[in-house]
C-alpha cells in the first residue's frame, strides 16, 4: 500500500489493519431505503456490553496479515481476537485474506459483479465510485436509525461537528456509510530541511519562495557533505500519480500561486473551482520546470511514488521533502542511519511572490467506513465494538488497563520498573493489531497533545504520556508548525459520490492533466501549453463536471 503504508506510520497504538465481517448478498438489486430488518435486529449482546453465548462472524481483512507474530501468536488464535472474544463474546470464522490496497477494492468490485455473498460489515476505503457500486448492489441497509440508536457520543459529536463527512456516503437523502474517525491535521503539508546543512551554511528559514530558491541552490552547488552538484536534486518530490499526496507533494508550490491542484476548492464568487484549471496553476509549473531546468528536482521523479521519493530523501542526496508531522517516525530514521551527523527539522510554508500561501487540508477528519450488509444478524456489533475503543482506548482515563497501551509485552511493557510504549525499548515490539475498525481516534486529540509537548507541558493523561513516549520531539515542534499556519490551508469543498460525467470522464481528464503537467515540468512542451490543456478540459467533460459539482455542493449546503 502506498497511502496505506503511510497510515500504519500515525498510528500511536496500533496497525491500520481492517477487519469486516461476511454475511448473506441481498437479491432485490436495490438499496435498502430504510435498514429497518437490521434496526430490529436482536440487540441484547449491545445493551449487555457482551454476547452470551457468544456470536460468530465471518471476516474479510482489508490488508495482508502482520509478517510476523509476537508471543506465539498466530492469524487464528492472537491476542486481539481473544480480547474480542473475552470483551464482546465476538469470535471470527472463515476469513478472507485478500491483499490490500487496488487490489481490495478490484476483488469487492468483481464480488458485487459476480453477486458473491458480501460481509456483514463491510470495509470501504475511500472511493466515491466503489461507495455507490456497493449502494447500487441493494445488499446494504442505510444506517440513519442504527446510527442514532446505537452511535455514542463522541462519534456523534464528531458528525454534528462536521456534517460533510456525510456527504460521500449519502443517496436520496439516506447514509448508508458509518464513518471512521481519523485524526484531523495530520497530512497537512510543511517542509523537512537538512537541518546539519542549514546550520554549516548558516542559512535561516526560507520564508518565500525565493529564499527556498537560495537554500536548494546552496544544497545542490556548495553542499556541505562534498557532494558533487550533479548528485544533489535538492527537492524530493513524486511526478508519478499524484501531485497533491501525502509525501514528496506539491500542494504547498501551488498554494505560494493562489490554488490547490487536483482538488475542488472555492473561487472569489464561492463557488467550487478544480484547482488544477487555475491559473496559478500556471504559474507553479513555470517553476517547476525552472526547478528542473537548474537541476532541483531529479528527472526520476516521474517514476517515483511517494516510497521511494522518501527513500531518495534518506539517503542523503536531496535536503527538502516535502511532508507530513510524522516524518520523524517514518522515513527519518533512515535518514540518520544512512548519512552520519545528518539532522533534519520542519519549516513553515513558504509564501509565494505576491505572499500567497496554500496546502490541502483534511478536514472531516474521516478514515474510511463501513457498511452494514441487509442479511446482518447482529448489525449493532459493530457499533459495540466501536464505541468501546472511542469511550475506552481513544483517550483511556488513568488507572484503566489501556492506560499505558493496548496488550503488555506487544506495544508496551514494563522496562527497568516502568511502563514504556517506546518501541526501541521493548523487545519484541508489535502494534499490529486486527482491530476491526482500525484503531480509535478522537480527531483534534493527536495534534492538540503534540503541541501541548512542544510547548513544553509536562504530559498528563495516559494518552499524552504514549505519545510522549512514542513520538519524537521532532514530531512535537512540527505539529506546532502545522497548526500555526491552520489558515494557509485550502479545504476540499469537493467530497461526495462520483457525479455522472467524473463516472464516464474523470480518468481520461486526469490522464491528460498529469501528461500535460509533466510534459510542462520536464520542458517537453511550453508553459503556454497549459491554456490549451485548460480550455480541452473544459470540453471534454469538464465543465460538465464541474457545474455537477457545483450543484452537488448547493444541494448539501442549502440550509
Amino acid at each position: 500500500m502506498v497511502k496505506f503504508k503511510k497510515s500504519w506510520l500515525l498510528l500511536m497504538v496500533s496497525a491500520l489493519i481492517v477487519i469486516t465481517a461476511c454475511g448473506k448478498s441481498g437479491d432485490t438489486g436495490k438499496p435498502d431505503s430504510a435498514g429497518s430488518n437490521a434496526a430490529t435486529a436482536s440487540d441484547a449482546g449491545f445493551t449487555n456490553g457482551k454476547y452470551d453465548p457468544p456470536i460468530e462472524i465471518s471476516t474479510v481483512i482489508m490488508f495482508n496479515t502482520p509478517k510476523k507474530y509476537g508471543k506465539g501468536d498466530t492469524r487464528e488464535n492472537n491476542v486481539h481476537d481473544r480480547w474480542m472474544l473475552e470483551q464482546f463474546g465476538i469470535k471470527h470464522k472463515d476469513t478472507w485474506y485478500p491483499a490490500g490496497g487496488d487490489q481490495y477494492k478490484q476483488k469487492l468490485q468483481l464480488a458485487i459483479a459476480s453477486g458473491e455473498k458480501l460481509p456483514d460489515f463491510v470495509y470501504v476505503p475511500t472511493d466515491p465510485v466503489l461507495t455507490n457500486q456497493l449502494i447500487d448492489s441493494g445488499q446494504f441497509v442505510a444506517i440513519d436509525q442504527l446510527f442514532d440508536k446505537y452511535a455514542n457520543k463522541a462519534w456523534k459529536d464528531h458528525t454534528v461537528k462536521n456534517p460533510e463527512l456525510w456527504y460521500p456516503f449519502t443517496r436520496d437523502g439516506k447514509k448508508y456509510n458509518l464513518p471512521i474517525l481519523e485524526y484531523t491535521d495530520n497530512d497537512d503539508t510543511l517542509l523537512w530541511l537538512r537541518e546539519d546543512w542549514m546550520e554549516k551554511l548558516h542559512l535561516t528559514t526560507p520564508k518565500t519562495i525565493a529564499e527556498l530558491e537560495n537554500v536548494m541552490d546552496k544544497f545542490k552547488n556548495e553542499n556541505p557533505d562534498g557532494l558533487s552538484p550533479k548528485d544533489v536534486y535538492p527537492l524530493a518530490i513524486t511526478l508519478k500519480s499524484n501531485t497533491n499526496t501525502w509525501l514528496g507533494g506539491l500542494d504547498w508550490l501551488f498554494g505560494a500561486y493562489g490554488t490547490v491542484q487536483e482538488q475542488w476548492n472555492k473561487d472569489a464568487n464561492g463557488n467550487l473551482e478544480y484547482g488544477s484549471l487555475n491559473p496559478g496553476a500556471k504559474q507553479a509549473l513555470a517553476k517547476l520546470q525552472e526547478w528542473m531546468n537548474k537541476g532541483y528536482i531529479h528527472p526520476d521523479s516521474a517514476l517515483w511514488d511517494e516510497n521511494k521519493t522518501a527513500e531518495f530523501w534518506t539517503k542523503g542526496n536531496a535536503g527538502v521533502l516535502p511532508g507530513a508531522n510524522w516524518i520523524p517516525d517514518w522515513p527519518a530514521p533512515d535518514l540518520l542511519k544512512n548519512v552520519k551527523g545528518s539532522k533534519y527539522k520542519a519549516y513553515p510554508i513558504p509564501a509565494g511572490p505576491d505572499g500567497l500561501m496554500g496546502t490541502k487540508w483534511q478536514n472531516s477528519g474521516v478514515n474510511s467506513s463501513f457498511m452494514i450488509n441487509k442479511d446482518a444478524k447482529h448489525p449493532e456489533a459493530i457499533f459495540l465494538y466501536y464505541n468501546y475503543l472511542l469511550d475506552n482506548l481513544a483517550n483511556p482515563p488513568s488507572g484503566s488497563k489501556f492506560e499505558h497501551g493496548f496488550a503488555q509485552g506487544y506495544d508496551w511493557d514494563v522496562v527497568d520498573g516502568k511502563p514504556t510504549s517506546n518501541k526501541d525499548k521493548i523487545k519484541d515490539f508489535s502494534n499490529d493489531f486486527t482491530f476491526l475498525t482500525g484503531p480509535a481516534r478522537i480527531p483534534d486529540l493527536y495534534m492538540k497533545s503534540l503541541v501541548k509537548l512542544a510547548d513544553g507541558k509536562t504530559p498528563e493523561t495516559p494518552y499524552e504520556k504514549q505519545l510522549a513516549d512514542f513520538r519524537k520531539p521532532e514530531n512535537w515542534y512540527a505539529a506546532k508548525v502545522v497548526m500555526s499556519q491552520m489558515d494557509i490551508r485550502k479545504q476540499n469543498y469537493f467530497t461526495g459520490a462520483a457525479t455522472p460525467t467524473m463516472i464516464s470522464k474523470w480518468n481520461l481528464l486526469r490522464q491528460s492533466e498529469m501528461e500535460t503537467f509533466n510534459k510542462i515540468i520536464y520542458g517537453k512542451l511550453p508553459v503556454t501549453a497549459f491554456d490549451e490543456f485548460a480550455s480541452n478540459w473544459k470540453v471534454n467533460g469538464g465543465d460538465q463536471i464541474t457545474k455537477e459539482v457545483n450543484d452537488w455542493f448547493k444541494a448539501v449546503t442549502k440550509k
